[in-house]
């Protein structure tokens, strides 16, 4: 049996692997597979990756690209959820704050350095024509639950995360949601440090066609609308809302989008500069 760790955030994306895992689909293949949650999102998995806590993670695309450019031993072995990422923008529901212009110059709250969160504060920042260096301050939060406990006591002003993660607390009044930033590239990659590939590639082949035979299926599974709903404390509509919008897939991310990506980070002094797409991507 070859033992493996593998990362994500506890969110409903990932519910095709828990699938496997409860199924032992692994297993049959001869693979352990562990899975562990990772609730700080992409700053606390890529730290986790170079640390060599895990073998891989289901990472946040601009996230993981910005980390293997600023030296993580790691690469993307494809794509794993190819729309868009819905942040939604939220502030504490006492806040004065009624439209995003509002926002401007005020305190993001991230759960990272180096996350989602954190990344996209800047594209968010750049829709709106703000200043990159003046009109965007941070205050680490940690994760979700750090937004919820800190933004209604004012430390952090807004908070960036998936949509559909945050509307329970914006349905309970927690939080008010001003307005969306999706991601102009796909969401979600399978990312494996370079060290476990090169000894291990046929095991990470195996891994990826077992999930990606799930994926290719996942809304078809009989009431997959309510065991979302129930698992992860959502509403059934709008669940079946976020499975009209989220494609998963089973290929690699392509030339274009990377440059995009880097493009875009480069522009957003995110990175110093751009490097091969060889060094990135890793094809079996």
């Amino acid at each position: 049996m070859k033992n493996f760790v593998i990362g994500g955030v506890p969110e409903h994306f990932n519910l095709p692997w828990y699938i496997a895992l409860r199924d032992k689909d692994f297993q049959k293949e001869n693979i352990n597979l562990r899975w562990k949650d990772f609730p700080g999102g992409t700053g606390q998995m890529a730290r986790a990756l170079r640390n060599k806590e895990i073998d891989m993670a289901v990472i946040l695309t601009e996230g993981i690209v910005r980390d293997i450019i600023n030296g993580s031993d790691t690469s993307i072995v494809q794509v794993f959820v190819k729309s868009p990422l819905l942040w939604g923008i939220h502030v504490a529901a006492n806040s004065n704050y009624e439209e995003i212009a509002d926002l401007k110059g005020t305190n993001a709250a991230i759960s990272r350095y180096g996350s989602g969160s954190h990344l996209m504060a800047y594209v968010n920042a750049e829709n709106h024509d703000w200043d990159l260096t003046n009109d965007l301050k941070f205050e680490v939060i940690q994760n979700l639950d750090g937004a919820l406990e800190n933004l209604p006591k004012g430390i952090g002003d807004y908070f960036m995360w998936e949509k559909f993660m945050t509307k329970p607390y914006v349905d309970d009044g927690t939080f008010r949601l001003l307005g969306l930033s999706p991601t102009p590239w796909p969401s979600f990659v399978i990312a494996v440090r370079n060290d476990v590939l090169k000894k291990q590639a046929a095991s990470i082949e195996t891994i990826l066609e077992i999930i990606n035979n799930i994926t290719a299926t996942f809304k078809e599974i009989p009431n997959v609308d309510k065991i979302i709903a129930s698992r992860y404390g959502l509403q059934i509509e709008d669940v079946r809302e976020w499975l009209s919008l989220t494609h998963w897939s089973d290929r690699q991310l392509s030339s274009k989008e990377l440059e995009e990506i880097q493009q875009k980070l480069k522009e957003l002094n995110l990175i110093e500069g751009k490097i091969q797409e060889t060094s990135i991507l890793h094809s079996f």
